[in-house]
């Protein structure tokens, strides 16, 4: 049912509460509109997505890893991340009303954070959603040089090592295809949800900790 033009447009209205999210979610579908519009909510396709396994690591990013002082943790400020996300986007579709509607959803253990820290301060970050052993990401930020790649970077290898399997970046571009997201069919993304919703990922997965990025 969702529109080719605008590519994945399925729906407007609604709300955002817990219940409507986790229903989405669990249907390959998102919320994403501007402050003037109402609730849209999309399912698009083709859909970009990440293998855990495959990130790609060029030899500058290699170097970069190795050199770097930052300190990755997962679930330690999940306001400060949307906030951060919200505020370094330019014109952002994280509204008010996205934030409080995501932070509620984190503390019921549906939205997680990944944190970047350098000298205890945040300089970086993304958050998403969890669905088994699918993540769906939705935005993410850097205040110094690399500190969302490297945040994506460790997660993703604890992602993989807790039982996860796909990373959803809904939408490509060139930053996310050059770490390595490509993109599959829809029909193809809702069927891997499905079959990959059900699983259920190493108990300390989300717990509150910080994750090693080094071998």
């Amino acid at each position: 049912m969702a529109l080719i033009r605008p590519n994945g447009l399925l729906a407007m209205g609604g709300d955002l509460s817990p219940e409507r999210l986790s229903v989405a979610y669990q249907q390959g579908i998102f919320p994403w509109y501007n402050d003037d519009e109402p609730i849209l909510w999309w399912s698009p396709d083709p859909r970009a997505v990440f293998d855990p396994l495959q990130f790609h690591i060029n030899r500058t990013f290699n170097k970069f890893l190795k050199k770097c002082d930052y300190k990755i943790s997962i679930n330690h400020d999940f306001t400060a991340v949307i906030k951060g996300c919200a505020k370094n986007h330019g014109e952002t579709w994280i509204t008010d009303e996205i934030i409080a509607a995501y932070i509620q959803f984190h503390q019921l253990g549906f939205a997680h954070s990944v944190e970047v820290w350098q000298n205890d301060q945040l300089v970086g970050g993304l958050y998403g959603v969890a669905q088994g052993a699918v993540f769906c990401g939705e935005s993410m930020f850097s205040l110094k040089s690399n500190a969302s790649k490297v945040a994506l970077y460790a997660f993703s290898r604890h992602f993989s090592r807790c039982g996860g399997l796909l990373i959803d970046c809904q939408v490509i571009n060139n930053h996310t295809a050059s770490l390595g997201a490509f993109e599959i069919p829809r029909q193809k993304y809702l069927h891997y949800l499905k079959q990959l919703q059900v699983i259920k990922l190493k108990s300390f997965c989300y717990d509150k900790q910080y994750l090693c990025y080094h071998s």
